[in-house]
């Protein structure tokens, strides 16, 4: 009796298979260029007017009362301030877009940041706020509406004080 050892042959080395590996890796990167693209697609460069800036004649039938300030919390660790009002059109002319100069102090009363927006209507829709542009609502005389002013940042200077809103831009048709 003859006892043979059969020697098996070593498997032969596979080269490794690196397409699994790269389709997670432009995955993970895809994902994470997504997420810094709606970070920074919902901030705003601050459009700044000149403080001695004229307001707009028809800003007079424009009154602005009830403002009110609130914060929020956003994803990234910062925080979001709001100034709510309202405005009435106490004038002849439907308006279709209010350009608005915000003013906040510091305790010297001096400018310490200076912003102009578009004043964005509420549209309430539940569970949460929604603001829409003027012009998809048009005010018309004699009309009301509630508005939303939305900072992404505040100089850390300001006095707490409610901001100085002057309507610099009346659009009407």
């Amino acid at each position: 009796m003859s006892i043979g050892l059969e020697l098996i042959p070593p498997a032969e080395a596979r080269e490794r298979n690196w397409l699994p590996v790269a389709i997670a890796a432009a995955a993970v990167l895809v994902v994470a260029i997504a997420w810094v693209f709606i970070q920074e697609h919902g901030k705003s460069t601050p459009t700044v007017t000149p403080v001695s800036a004229q307001t707009d004649p028809y800003a007079a039938s424009l009154p602005i009362t009830k403002l009110a300030m609130s914060e929020s919390g956003n994803l990234a660790g910062g925080k979001v301030t709001y100034l709510d009002g309202h405005i009435a059109n106490t004038g002849n002319r439907n308006v279709t877009g209010i350009t608005v100069q915000v003013l906040f102090r510091d305790a010297a009363h001096q400018v310490t940041q200076n912003e102009t927006q578009a004043l964005k209507v509420i549209r309430v829709r539940e569970p949460y706020v929604d603001v829409e542009p003027l012009s998809a609502a048009p005010l018309k005389p004699g009309g009301e509406q509630d508005f939303r002013l939305i900072f992404d940042a505040v100089s850390n200077d300001w006095d707490g004080v409610y901001p100085e809103v002057r309507i610099i831009r009346v659009d009407s048709k």
